[in-house]
């Protein structure tokens, strides 16, 4: 067995681009241990990331839509999901580390928080003398040490994966080629994905979205993911950074700020009422462990012994799913004869 991944490893050296992060290559894990007898460390970390916990909260997160009515629309899951199929395609494309791509592509949004962005931002503005939270940030944290198994701490994941997790956003540029895929991928599938939602839930139609946008990336939305993959592809093939051509990255990133105007902030998807309900259950939830934080899970009473109680708070909060932190809310703050009626 030790064969095959050894044969694998060669197989990359080989046939990958000279510009690809090879497994071998790699600058390793934090906390030295066995290589996989049949899997490459690329593919291992890909496996712990699909097998955590964490990974299968994205399941009852939000994507965009708080509470929507229907079965159609995406989770945090799902967008991850294909988020790891666009960037799996693009470093195939390229001839990249598909391995690699696809386990920063899993891993990427492992910290979201419940309620999507808005929940982002109420955490953000309750640690902010502490410097704030981001969901990047807190993706690391997760597989550095909340992941934990009888034998390890965190997922002991290598320095390329946990790099591109945490630069898949902002102004931040991951270190490999195959980081840099995934967080164009992030990009070219939620906003392409939240237009398919927007437009099933009436938010805005077709007519709506920017004419000159759609002329250049395309009028639906499999010929627009086609069209960015190829144009990606095309603009990166050869060079030593990810990139769009001139025309295609303007038109995404105008399409992504008429996006946020007439989706991210309409009062269909963001009523202030529902706004308001994130605010306070996140908000109860958190002040409520930071006054009793014995009441915490074990994991985060040693995390609060170890650090500080209001980063086990974070934490703890910060991982529940909507649905958790809605029931545990309920479960603490409404009279039960309240809540059987």
């Amino acid at each position: 067995m030790l064969q095959y991944r050894l044969d694998l490893e060669q197989k990359e050296k080989e046939t990958l681009d000279p510009r690809a992060m090879k497994a071998v290559d790699s600058e390793g894990r934090a906390m030295p241990e066995a290589p996989c007898d049949f899997r490459t460390d690329f593919q291992r970390d890909r496996d712990r990331i699909i097998h955590s916990k964490a990974f299968r909260r994205l399941m009852h997160k939000t994507q965009v839509f708080l509470a929507p009515e229907g079965d159609h629309y995406r989770t945090r899951l799902t967008h991850t999901l294909e988020v790891a199929q666009v960037a799996r395609t693009i470093a195939r494309i390229l001839n990249y580390n598909e391995d690699l791509t696809e386990a920063i592509a899993l891993g990427h949004d492992l910290g979201h928080t419940p309620f999507g962005h808005n929940g982002e931002d109420v955490l953000n503005e309750l640690r902010r003398d502490a410097g704030g939270f981001r969901h990047n940030e807190q993706s690391i944290r997760i597989v550095e040490r909340i992941e934990t198994t009888a034998t390890r701490i965190g997922l002991n994941l290598t320095e390329e994966v946990k790099d591109g997790i945490l630069n898949h956003c902002g102004e931040r540029k991951a270190k490999t080629l195959e980081g840099q895929i995934v967080k164009f991928s992030d990009r070219i599938a939620y906003i392409n994905h939240d237009i398919d939602d927007a437009i099933r839930s009436g938010v805005i139609t077709v007519r709506d979205l920017p004419a000159e946008d759609l002329e250049v990336l395309g009028h639906s939305h499999s010929v627009r993911i086609n069209n960015l993959i190829r144009d990606l592809a095309t603009a990166s093939e050869g060079k030593d950074e990810i990139t769009l051509s001139p025309a295609f990255g303007h038109a995404l990133m105008h399409l992504r700020s008429f996006m946020f105007e007439n989706v991210y902030k309409n009062d269909k998807v963001k009523r202030e009422e529902d706004l308001n309900k994130v605010s306070v259950v996140i908000e109860a939830l958190y002040h409520y462990f930071l006054q009793s934080p014995e009441r915490l899970p074990e994991l985060y009473r040693e995390i609060a012994r170890e650090e500080d109680v209001p980063t086990a708070v974070t934490d703890y909060v910060s991982g529940m799913t909507d649905r958790f932190a809605i029931k545990l809310y309920s479960d603490l703050f409404v009279p039960k004869s309240w809540s059987d009626h």
